[in-house]
């Protein structure tokens, strides 16, 4: 049984907040064909714990609910959720190489999946549209982020303050 308390659920409510407000905040930036989403950065999260997928996921779905492009709310989620698991089961802390390649999967995901969604309701050419969210992903989590990622996971209190407590045992 998964151990829930108020700083763990706290910490998926920041998250996604902070997703949200990124993404809003910089909306010229974040929506349509050319996506450069800083909030994105925040999906390596799911590479230290689990609980991000759920916060990183939910972020991108209120987000999406301020985009020109209504079925964004269902295709971005999806792309979110599709790269962040993987993400979470590949993981191996500590390893730059192993968070680079886990990196790359919200770059395909999104790129596929955004694609076919600019495709379909705005008539743009998927594979122009696949490219050009997989270069505002690939900069915004590969570069951006995991040079932010690779420095910060190597401080303790900063580890401890991301990763869930895990229960104490009684005795």
């Amino acid at each position: 049984m998964e151990y829930f308390n108020a700083r763990r659920v706290t910490r998926i409510g920041v998250i996604a907040a902070l997703y949200v407000t990124l993404t809003v905040a910089l909306s010229s930036l974040s929506y349509n064909n050319i996506q450069f989403r800083i909030s994105e950065v925040l999906m390596l999260l799911c590479f230290f714990s689990k609980d991000y997928i759920f916060a990183v996921s939910m972020g991108c779905f209120i987000a999406n609910l301020f985009s020109p492009i209504s079925m964004d709310i269902l295709f971005g989620t999806l792309a979110t959720v599709i790269s962040a698991i993987p993400m979470y089961l590949l993981r191996k802390r500590g390893s730059l190489a192993r968070m680079i390649i886990c990196s790359l999967f919200p770059v395909i995901s999104n790129a596929f999946i955004v694609a076919l969604e600019l495709k379909l309701f705005m008539h743009l050419p998927y594979w122009i549209s696949a490219a050009e969210v997989a270069l505002g992903e690939f900069v915004c989590v590969t570069v951006i982020g995991v040079a932010i990622f690779s420095v910060l996971q190597k401080n303790e209190g900063f580890m401890r303050l991301i990763v869930s407590e895990k229960p104490q045992t009684r005795t």
